[in-house]
């Protein structure tokens, strides 16, 4: 039986602003991890938090780079460099769908299992992770999300009709 008290999924497509979501509730606790799938992903949302809060409460650890300030107090992080001896107030784990890769699932799966926040814990992903979640947190608050904006496409035929720039 796994507890499954404080536990939130934010599910849905690319561009619904999950990522934007979670980084807002987490400066909502005194404390926290985020684990992103990409380095550049994590460093980017490492600079944001800098200069939103400051660069002593502030860390970013990925499998190239370690700053650990003393009093850091938010930690941006790879899935792989995620610390688990830390005890943090939220947790957020990104791209969870990734559970399901063939080289990195172990990772993802191992996190979604073993590593909470002490108050929430939010799982970012596609829908196509709801099942899986709710089979092993049957309890786990769901909010879905819908893309802000549609996306299209060219057809074949009308490329044949554009102009090269000059």
């Amino acid at each position: 039986s796994n507890a499954d008290e404080n536990l939130l999924a934010i599910l849905g497509p690319t561009n619904t602003g999950k990522t934007y979501t979670a980084f807002e509730k987490l400066f909502t606790y005194s404390s926290g991890i985020f684990g992103f799938p990409l380095r550049l992903l994590a460093r980017e949302n490492y600079d944001k938090a800098v200069q939103r809060i400051g660069i002593s409460k502030v860390a970013l650890i990925t499998g190239e780079e370690k700053i650990i300030p003393k009093e850091a107090k938010y930690f941006f992080c790879t899935v792989e460099s995620m610390p688990d001896n830390i005890s943090v107030d939220c947790l957020i784990i990104d791209e969870i769908q990734l559970a399901a890769d063939y080289e990195r699932g172990h990772i993802f799966t191992d996190r979604i299992l073993n590593q909470k926040g002490n108050f929430q814990t939010i799982f970012l992903g596609s829908l196509n992770i709801e099942y899986i979640l709710k089979k092993i947190y049957p309890n786990i608050i769901i909010e879905k999300k819908n893309r802000f904006s549609q996306l299209t496409f060219l057809r074949k035929q009308n490329f044949s009709k554009l102009e090269p720039r000059s």
